[in-house]
């Protein structure tokens, strides 16, 4: 049973393959001439010659096969050549086929986009036709080393265009050789990289230039200045270094915007750089502090000549839109030499503290930084022999400073200020020496010699008809001598022009504090023969009320360090108006330092303040100066006869600096530069109190007062968004959300301003 199913089987298979090779003509053609007779026909029963059929079956079959297969593998290569033919075609990378001499044989569509070149302007020829020049001999020839020891090379190079651009390309070669192991050909491919390159550009100058001036940033600074001293340590030159502060900024920035204090910081980027030399670097820090480094310098002479003329260039006018603007700068400058083991950042403070010296001068100058005396004695205080040298040499000068009714422009007074015309250094602040003759001796002879100076200078002028009251610090050593009083009298007696009133004493709070019976007594003494008290950098110290009712001072006055700061800061803002409520319950005078802007003037006098100090009145001067001021001072336009504000113009005021605080401290957080959230809601500040209290206000403002209250959602709205993004650390949107919130919170400031500007014009009116 089991053969006859196998014989029916290959039977079945022999049928198959029998007519298959019959159909074909293959069977005839194999049968005839292996056999030589015509195949039998159709019918023929091939059971009796199976063995016979099934080895011509099989062997048809795997011809069949055979044919089938080399026609698969004859398919399959072909579709692959068509396939490396495509791609070779529509690479976005360019591709070269050369020859072993390295002419070319092939290029592809990419190759002429990139280059220019047609495919027949280039067949047969060397691809150094595309070589810029920008590549020394000696980089093709490591790259051919490298190529046939290794087989490939890979790099980036500069090439040519056929319209000669240059452009910047990622290479790889490869060799390709024979069965014999010989060079036939080598295979270039190789990618356009403009744009990456340009990212890249991009990407360091955000990270290591100033996006508004260009120049390099502190980063930048530090590799430079870094470099520059390892230079000066090989070569045995010196590193000079300049730090430069714009004197006068502020007040642009808060008069006309921060628009106009842009373009005035590019101006004097752009006249900073071009005064210099290529290899110099100019920075800017932030603000208005830039940073010159001066390297390979073998005369720092020469370097106070340069510093000198930027001085001169700094301070000439700069027009913007029909306004003149001026600065000037105060620089301090740092001589860095090739055996000083100092880091670069120390010497940037050396530098930043002897601008401080220039500022504290009287600012457009520069100072040097004294880097022997520094080491010897800490801080530029000078010792107290040098100091005793001093006063015998009469080196010491005082200087005025005028006190007035910012509203009347009334001058109500000058205040002396010791300075030190040093042989060396130049002119030196207070801050230079007098620290280090506190509670010695040699600070009461300078406090004597102080007040028969001024004493004598007040003569001077009053025979001139020039009659200015003169105020005089008094150091607390001095003061506690048992025969001060005495002193005192006998100095006055011998000028006699001076009467009730026409000296004021200035006491330190701090002072006063360590033996209130005793100051308070020589208060009370010395009134008796005309000399007047002043409370000086009053809110220092505990400002008790008890102190207050002890203290026969006549004036208080309050610490300029609370008017610096009272344009940003809620709670300086917050004293000044505590202090001047003390001044008035008790009925004292008070005067206010660190008048240093316009705005701070405008400010002082809109919650009441009528006696001001400070640099935006005048700076302080010689005594052969002061005729000259007296002739030609006159308050501000915007002081005269300024009134102090209603409550609802007091409230915006209070308003507005609160919220800048309030926007500030939020975008530091967003910066990453404050560790913890500050309180940044309008709902929260005196905003919300200003606006409420609006409702009842014949000067409501109408639509500005809207907008006002529109901007304080919208700005509440976005900074809750922010902070929620900030805790989800999505750094990019909580970029995006910081910008909306600086323009917000900027909008709303400029209209505060036009409201209280607009409510102290009604004022006037009325």
């Amino acid at each position: 049973m089991a053969v006859a199913e196998g014989n029916h089987l290959l039977q079945s298979i022999l049928n198959k393959g029998i007519e298959h090779a019959r159909s074909s003509g293959t069977l005839e053609r194999l049968h005839k001439k292996w056999v030589g007779v015509e195949l039998p026909g159709a019918g023929f029963d091939w059971r009796g010659y199976w063995p016979y059929g099934a080895g011509l079956a099989l062997l048809v079959a795997l011809i069949v096969v055979w044919n089938v297969r080399l026609r698969q593998v004859v398919a399959s290569k072909t579709s692959e050549l068509e396939l490396a033919a495509s791609v070779f075609r529509h690479a976005r990378e360019g591709i070269v086929i050369t020859d072993a001499k390295g002419d070319i044989l092939e290029v592809n569509e990419a190759f002429t986009r990139i280059t220019g070149y047609r495919r027949d302007e280039v067949l047969g020829k060397n691809p150094r036709l595309l070589q810029s020049g920008q590549q020394e001999e000696s980089f093709y020839q490591a790259l051919w080393k490298e190529l046939l020891e290794k087989g490939a090379w890979e790099g980036e190079l500069w090439n040519r265009r056929k319209n000669g651009q240059t452009y910047p390309e990622l290479l790889t070669i490869s060799k390709v050789c024979d069965r014999q192991g010989q060079v036939s050909h080598f295979v270039a491919v190789f990618t356009d990289i403009s744009r990456q390159k340009e990212h890249e550009r991009q990407l360091q100058s955000m990270a290591f230039f100033d996006s508004l001036t260009e120049l390099p940033n502190r980063i930048l600074l530090a590799d430079r200045l870094r470099q520059a001293m390892l230079a000066a340590r090989r070569s045995g030159c010196k590193v000079s270094l300049a730090y430069i502060d714009l004197d006068g900024f502020k007040e642009i920035n808060d008069r006309l915007g921060h628009d106009f204090g842009d373009r005035v910081l590019v101006v004097i980027a752009e006249r900073l750089t071009s005064a210099l030399r290529e290899a110099d670097t100019v920075a800017r820090l932030g603000g208005d502090e830039f940073i010159i480094v001066l390297p390979e310098q073998n005369d720092v002479a020469t370097v106070s000549v340069l510093i000198t003329r930027l001085l001169r260039r700094i301070a000439e006018p700069i027009e913007i839109e029909g306004t003149y603007l001026y600065v000037s700068g105060s620089i301090g400058v740092v001589h860095f030499s090739p055996d000083d083991e100092i880091e670069p950042e120390q010497l940037i403070r050396q530098a930043d503290q002897a601008m401080y010296q220039a500022k504290q001068a009287g600012k457009n100058r520069f100072h040097i930084f004294d880097a022997e005396h520094d080491r010897a004695v800490r801080g530029h205080h000078e010792s107290v022999e040098r100091v005793r040298e001093a006063l015998a040499n009469d080196e010491f000068v005082l200087y005025y400073q005028p006190k007035v009714n910012m509203s009347t422009g009334e001058v109500v007074g000058v205040e002396a200020l010791i300075r030190w015309q040093h042989p060396e250094r130049g002119l030196l602040a207070p801050a230079s020496f007098l620290p280090v003759i506190q509670q010695h001796p040699l600070a009461i002879d300078l406090g004597e010699w102080v007040l028969n100076q001024a004493l004598g200078q007040f003569e001077a002028w009053a025979n001139v008809g020039i009659r200015l009251p003169v105020s005089v610090n008094i150091d607390a050593i001095h003061l506690q001598q048992g025969d001060f009083v005495e002193r005192l009298r006998a100095e006055i007696a011998r000028h006699p022009s001076v009467k009730h009133g026409d000296l004021m004493l200035e006491v330190l709070e701090t002072n006063a504090l360590e033996d209130v019976a005793h100051v308070a007594s020589v208060m009370k003494a010395c009134r008796a023969f005309g000399v007047e008290f002043a409370l000086d950098d009053f809110g220092t110290g505990y400002s008790s009320l008890t102190y207050l009712r002890h203290f026969p001072a006549s004036v208080l006055k309050i610490d300029r360090s609370f008017v610096r700061d009272m344009l940003d800061d809620p709670e300086d803002l917050t004293i000044l108006e505590g202090v001047l409520g003390l001044a008035v319950a008790f009925r004292r005078g008070i005067i206010a330092e660190g008048v240093e802007t316009l705005l701070h003037g405008r400010m002082l006098l809109a919650m009441g303040y009528q006696l001001g100090q400070g640099y935006a009145i005048a700076r302080p001067m010689p005594a052969k100066a002061i005729p000259g001021w007296l002739e030609s001072w006159r308050p501000d336009p915007a002081w005269r006869q300024r009134q102090r504000a209603r409550p609802e113009e007091l409230q915006a005021i209070y308003a507005m600096v609160d919220h800048r605080a309030c926007a500030a401290g939020l975008l530091h957080y967003l910066k990453g530069e404050l560790a913890d959230p500050p309180t940044v809601s309008c709902r929260k500040s005196r905003l919300e109190q200003w606006l409420s209290a609006l409702d009842e206000s014949p000067v409501r403002g109408g639509e500005h007062t809207a907008r006002i209250a529109a901007l304080c959602a919208v700005y509440d709205r976005l900074a809750e968004e922010a902070l929620q993004l900030k805790v989800h650390e999505d750094d990019e949107q909580v970029k995006q959300h910081a910008r909306q919130v600086e323009g917000v919170s900027e909008e709303l400031l400029g209209l505060l301003q036009y409201w209280i500007d607009a409510s102290e014009a009604i004022q006037e009116d009325q």
